[in-house]
């Protein structure tokens, strides 16, 4: 059974990728680490795509994985592509949902100051619970500051350039959801098409948030996908 590596997104957790995992553990050997500082793992010194890219590998390694397939979320896939770069015989097949991959000084600021926890304990009090509850032991507040500061950094140094991603030669699906309002068509169309093996998919009504995802039609392009 081919191993499948399912990578969550910024603030997000691995438990969050359970409803897709228990959908593809019949076809694949399904494995779902959390990043550092994320779903109640420690933090790690360092904090952003390298480092976690950095923990993949290491998860690997740990668990005798020597090739994966991998899905990733939002910045699960820039996490996915980015391994498949460095490290491109211990990735197979790689497909990424609502990944951004247009990064500028401009749209990193403006993505940051939506990340002030202050402003979201007071005017979101559901989702401050929610991620306090997701993260603990973890202080939530600090994960979504070193989010912030993650973004601007991506915003002066984007690692997935048009030109970085034609030297990634894996077999990938870069899917957008056609009710997406964090990233854009256009980025995501031309990250597909800067991959030398790159296909396109557009899922119909369907927004940002993994969890307004239809589980049973996400699973069904992994599956079919990862058999081609």
């Amino acid at each position: 059974m081919k191993n499948l590596l399912l990578l969550h997104g910024a603030l997000g957790a691995a438990s969050m990728m359970a409803p897709l995992a228990e959908r593809l553990s019949g076809s694949f050997d399904v494995h779902s680490p959390n990043f550092s500082g994320h779903g109640g793992a420690p933090f790690a010194e360092g904090f952003g795509i390298d480092q976690f890219t950095s923990e993949v590998l290491a998860f690997l390694d740990q668990n005798s994985l020597e090739k994966v397939d991998i899905f990733g979320y939002s910045m699960g896939g820039y996490v996915a592509l980015n391994l498949a770069r460095l490290h491109p015989g211990r990735v197979g097949k790689v497909i990424t949902l609502a990944t951004k991959f247009d990064w500028t000084p401009e749209g990193a600021e403006r993505e940051s100051r939506m990340l002030d926890p202050e402003k979201i304990e007071a005017k979101v009090p559901a989702f401050a619970n929610l991620l306090r509850e997701r993260h603990a032991p973890n202080d939530w507040k600090v994960l979504l500051l070193r989010t912030a500061e993650m973004m601007l950094q991506l915003g002066q140094l984007p690692l997935l350039t048009p030109t970085v991603l034609a030297q990634v030669g894996h077999p990938a699906l870069v899917c957008l959801g056609d009710a997406d309002q964090m990233v854009g068509l256009e980025e995501t169309t031309q990250a597909a098409a800067s991959l030398p093996n790159g296909q396109l998919r557009v899922l119909a009504q369907t927004p940002h948030p993994l969890e307004k995802v239809d589980m049973v039609v996400l699973a069904e392009v992994v599956r079919s996908f990862l058999n081609e």
